[in-house]
Protein backbone atom coordinates (compact mmCIF):
# COMPACT_ATOMS: atom_id res chain seq x y z
CA UNK A 1 0.00 0.00 0.00
CA UNK A 2 1.08 4.00 -0.45
CA UNK A 3 -0.02 6.75 0.81
CA UNK A 4 1.03 10.31 -0.15
CA UNK A 5 0.06 12.79 2.27
CA UNK A 6 -0.08 16.32 1.58
CA UNK A 7 0.98 19.17 4.12
CA UNK A 8 2.19 22.85 4.97
CA UNK A 9 4.17 21.30 7.96
CA UNK A 10 6.23 18.08 6.40
CA UNK A 11 8.11 18.09 9.89
CA UNK A 12 5.25 17.09 12.06
CA UNK A 13 4.80 13.92 10.15
CA UNK A 14 8.40 12.77 10.10
CA UNK A 15 8.56 11.15 13.71
CA UNK A 16 5.24 8.98 13.42
CA UNK A 17 6.49 6.52 10.80
CA UNK A 18 9.83 6.50 11.79
CA UNK A 19 9.35 4.51 14.64
CA UNK A 20 8.04 0.97 16.18
CA UNK A 21 5.47 -0.52 13.81
CA UNK A 22 5.18 2.25 10.97
CA UNK A 23 8.95 1.85 10.78
CA UNK A 24 8.49 -1.84 10.85
CA UNK A 25 5.55 -1.87 7.63
CA UNK A 26 7.92 0.48 5.66
CA UNK A 27 10.95 -1.15 5.91
CA UNK A 28 8.97 -4.39 5.19
CA UNK A 29 7.68 -3.10 1.86
CA UNK A 30 3.96 -3.62 3.01
CA UNK A 31 3.73 0.59 3.45
CA UNK A 32 5.39 3.56 1.84
CA UNK A 33 4.36 6.69 3.04
CA UNK A 34 5.31 9.66 0.89
CA UNK A 35 4.79 13.26 2.80
CA UNK A 36 4.80 15.56 0.06
CA UNK A 37 5.31 19.43 0.83
CA UNK A 38 2.85 21.52 -0.04
CA UNK A 39 4.72 25.22 -0.40
CA UNK A 40 6.86 24.37 -3.64
CA UNK A 41 3.61 24.78 -5.48
CA UNK A 42 3.22 28.32 -3.87
CA UNK A 43 1.89 31.05 -5.99
CA UNK A 44 4.46 33.56 -6.73
CA UNK A 45 7.69 34.50 -4.97
CA UNK A 46 6.66 33.93 -1.59
CA UNK A 47 4.96 30.84 -2.41
CA UNK A 48 2.11 31.68 -1.32
CA UNK A 49 -0.48 28.98 -0.50
CA UNK A 50 -3.44 30.51 1.26
CA UNK A 51 -5.36 33.87 1.44
CA UNK A 52 -7.94 35.71 2.94
CA UNK A 53 -11.77 34.52 2.67
CA UNK A 54 -14.20 35.68 0.59
CA UNK A 55 -17.32 37.53 2.54
CA UNK A 56 -14.35 38.18 5.28
CA UNK A 57 -14.17 36.28 8.66
CA UNK A 58 -11.32 35.55 10.62
CA UNK A 59 -8.75 32.97 9.10
CA UNK A 60 -6.78 32.15 6.32
CA UNK A 61 -8.31 29.95 3.66
CA UNK A 62 -5.83 28.01 1.95
CA UNK A 63 -5.67 28.20 -2.04
CA UNK A 64 -6.74 26.04 -4.34
CA UNK A 65 -4.55 26.51 -7.34
CA UNK A 66 -1.60 25.08 -4.96
CA UNK A 67 -3.47 22.08 -3.87
CA UNK A 68 -4.97 21.46 -7.21
CA UNK A 69 -1.80 21.68 -9.15
CA UNK A 70 -0.44 18.96 -6.35
CA UNK A 71 -3.21 16.41 -6.41
CA UNK A 72 -2.86 16.49 -10.50
CA UNK A 73 0.65 15.97 -10.16
CA UNK A 74 0.28 13.44 -7.91
CA UNK A 75 -2.81 12.08 -9.93
CA UNK A 76 -1.03 11.32 -13.32
CA UNK A 77 2.07 9.53 -11.78
CA UNK A 78 -0.50 7.43 -9.90
CA UNK A 79 -4.51 6.41 -9.39
CA UNK A 80 -6.04 6.64 -5.95
CA UNK A 81 -8.62 4.67 -4.54
CA UNK A 82 -9.80 7.60 -2.39
CA UNK A 83 -8.26 11.17 -1.88
CA UNK A 84 -9.34 11.61 1.71
CA UNK A 85 -9.21 15.02 3.27
CA UNK A 86 -8.83 15.56 7.21
CA UNK A 87 -11.69 17.53 8.60
CA UNK A 88 -13.50 17.63 12.24
CA UNK A 89 -17.13 17.24 10.20
CA UNK A 90 -16.28 14.59 7.90
CA UNK A 91 -16.86 10.58 8.99
CA UNK A 92 -15.56 9.48 12.58
CA UNK A 93 -12.60 7.36 12.21
CA UNK A 94 -14.08 3.92 13.68
CA UNK A 95 -12.21 0.34 13.35
CA UNK A 96 -15.28 -0.40 10.11
CA UNK A 97 -13.48 2.09 8.14
CA UNK A 98 -10.17 1.54 8.96
CA UNK A 99 -10.44 -2.40 7.80
CA UNK A 100 -12.00 -1.11 4.78
CA UNK A 101 -9.43 1.45 3.90
CA UNK A 102 -6.59 -1.21 4.57
CA UNK A 103 -8.25 -3.21 1.62
CA UNK A 104 -6.85 -0.37 -0.79
CA UNK A 105 -3.91 -0.12 -2.78
CA UNK A 106 -3.23 3.85 -3.18
CA UNK A 107 -4.67 6.59 -0.86
CA UNK A 108 -4.25 10.17 -0.84
CA UNK A 109 -4.80 12.41 2.55
CA UNK A 110 -4.80 16.01 2.45
CA UNK A 111 -3.49 18.18 5.56
CA UNK A 112 -5.98 21.63 5.82
CA UNK A 113 -4.42 24.40 8.01
CA UNK A 114 -5.63 27.65 8.81
CA UNK A 115 -9.53 28.05 8.77
CA UNK A 116 -9.36 24.89 5.85
CA UNK A 117 -8.81 24.59 2.31
CA UNK A 118 -11.16 26.14 -0.80
CA UNK A 119 -14.45 24.24 -0.97
CA UNK A 120 -13.62 23.50 -4.01
CA UNK A 121 -11.13 21.46 -3.50
CA UNK A 122 -13.59 19.51 -1.48
CA UNK A 123 -16.14 19.34 -4.38
CA UNK A 124 -14.02 18.15 -7.30
CA UNK A 125 -11.36 16.36 -5.64
CA UNK A 126 -11.95 14.71 -2.16
CA UNK A 127 -13.70 11.46 -2.08
CA UNK A 128 -13.75 10.84 1.05
CA UNK A 129 -13.48 13.08 4.50
CA UNK A 130 -12.45 12.12 7.54
CA UNK A 131 -12.70 13.39 11.38
CA UNK A 132 -11.22 11.42 14.18
CA UNK A 133 -13.50 13.32 16.32
CA UNK A 134 -15.27 16.36 17.61
CA UNK A 135 -12.69 18.62 18.49
CA UNK A 136 -10.41 20.68 16.51
CA UNK A 137 -6.43 20.84 16.00
CA UNK A 138 -4.50 23.31 14.91
CA UNK A 139 -4.01 20.88 11.13
CA UNK A 140 -4.93 17.84 9.71
CA UNK A 141 -1.04 16.22 10.35
CA UNK A 142 -1.77 14.63 13.91
CA UNK A 143 -5.09 13.17 12.69
CA UNK A 144 -3.45 12.16 9.54
CA UNK A 145 -1.02 10.43 11.49
CA UNK A 146 -3.64 8.16 13.42
CA UNK A 147 -5.24 7.67 10.39
CA UNK A 148 -2.75 5.89 8.43
CA UNK A 149 -1.70 4.29 12.06
CA UNK A 150 -5.15 2.58 12.21
CA UNK A 151 -4.71 1.36 8.81
CA UNK A 152 -1.04 0.19 8.45
CA UNK A 153 -1.35 -1.76 11.56
CA UNK A 154 -3.91 -3.84 9.56
CA UNK A 155 -2.28 -4.83 6.46
CA UNK A 156 -0.95 -8.75 6.06
CA UNK A 157 2.22 -9.28 7.74
CA UNK A 158 2.45 -5.54 9.63
CA UNK A 159 2.07 -7.14 13.14
CA UNK A 160 3.94 -10.13 14.04
CA UNK A 161 1.23 -11.95 15.39
CA UNK A 162 -1.14 -12.30 12.08
CA UNK A 163 -4.18 -12.56 14.32
CA UNK A 164 -3.21 -9.70 16.66
CA UNK A 165 -5.12 -7.05 15.25
CA UNK A 166 -8.46 -9.16 14.85
CA UNK A 167 -8.89 -9.22 18.37
CA UNK A 168 -8.22 -5.72 18.80
CA UNK A 169 -10.91 -2.98 20.67
CA UNK A 170 -13.99 -2.36 18.42
CA UNK A 171 -13.05 -5.15 15.68
CA UNK A 172 -16.39 -7.51 16.85
CA UNK A 173 -18.25 -4.39 18.89
CA UNK A 174 -16.96 -4.62 21.95
CA UNK A 175 -13.63 -3.16 24.05
CA UNK A 176 -10.97 -5.48 24.47
CA UNK A 177 -10.57 -7.35 27.79
CA UNK A 178 -8.08 -7.13 30.60
CA UNK A 179 -4.66 -8.44 29.67
CA UNK A 180 -1.98 -9.31 31.86
CA UNK A 181 1.75 -10.77 31.99
CA UNK A 182 4.48 -12.29 34.46
CA UNK A 183 5.22 -12.16 37.59
CA UNK A 184 2.19 -14.16 38.57
CA UNK A 185 2.19 -12.11 41.34
CA UNK A 186 2.91 -8.42 42.11
CA UNK A 187 2.05 -6.71 45.61
CA UNK A 188 -0.81 -9.23 46.01
CA UNK A 189 -2.24 -8.44 43.03
CA UNK A 190 -2.69 -11.60 41.39
CA UNK A 191 -3.59 -12.70 37.73
CA UNK A 192 -7.15 -13.87 37.59
CA UNK A 193 -6.73 -17.93 38.25
CA UNK A 194 -8.62 -18.94 35.11
CA UNK A 195 -5.64 -17.64 32.81
CA UNK A 196 -3.71 -19.61 34.38
CA UNK A 197 -5.31 -22.95 33.81
CA UNK A 198 -4.52 -23.69 30.05
CA UNK A 199 -8.06 -24.17 29.66
CA UNK A 200 -8.61 -22.10 26.29
CA UNK A 201 -12.28 -22.90 26.04
CA UNK A 202 -12.52 -21.24 29.50
CA UNK A 203 -10.13 -18.44 28.80
CA UNK A 204 -12.20 -17.25 25.81
CA UNK A 205 -15.24 -17.46 27.54
CA UNK A 206 -13.91 -15.19 30.61
CA UNK A 207 -12.57 -12.64 27.53
CA UNK A 208 -15.57 -12.08 26.31
CA UNK A 209 -17.28 -11.84 29.25
CA UNK A 210 -14.54 -9.65 30.80
CA UNK A 211 -15.30 -7.79 27.18
CA UNK A 212 -18.54 -7.22 27.59
CA UNK A 213 -18.55 -6.45 31.29
CA UNK A 214 -16.10 -3.47 30.12
CA UNK A 215 -17.85 -2.32 27.27
CA UNK A 216 -20.93 -2.07 29.80
CA UNK A 217 -19.67 -0.17 31.51
CA UNK A 218 -17.19 2.71 29.57
CA UNK A 219 -18.99 2.28 26.37
CA UNK A 220 -22.45 1.01 26.21
CA UNK A 221 -23.43 3.50 23.12
CA UNK A 222 -21.40 0.38 21.39
CA UNK A 223 -24.03 -1.90 22.15
CA UNK A 224 -26.85 0.18 21.30
CA UNK A 225 -25.30 0.43 17.95
CA UNK A 226 -25.16 -3.07 16.99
Amino acid sequence: MRIDIITLHPELLESPFQHSIMKRAQEKGLLEVCVQDLRPYGLGKHLQVDDYQYGGGAGMVMMIEPLSNCIEKLQKERSYDEVIYMTPDGERLEQPLANRLSLKENLLIICGHYKGIDERIREHFVTMEISIGDYVLSGGELPAAVLVDAIGRLLPGVLNDETSALFDSFQDGLLSPPVYTRPEEFRGWKVPDVLLTGNFKKIEEWRYDQALKRTVERRPGLLEEE
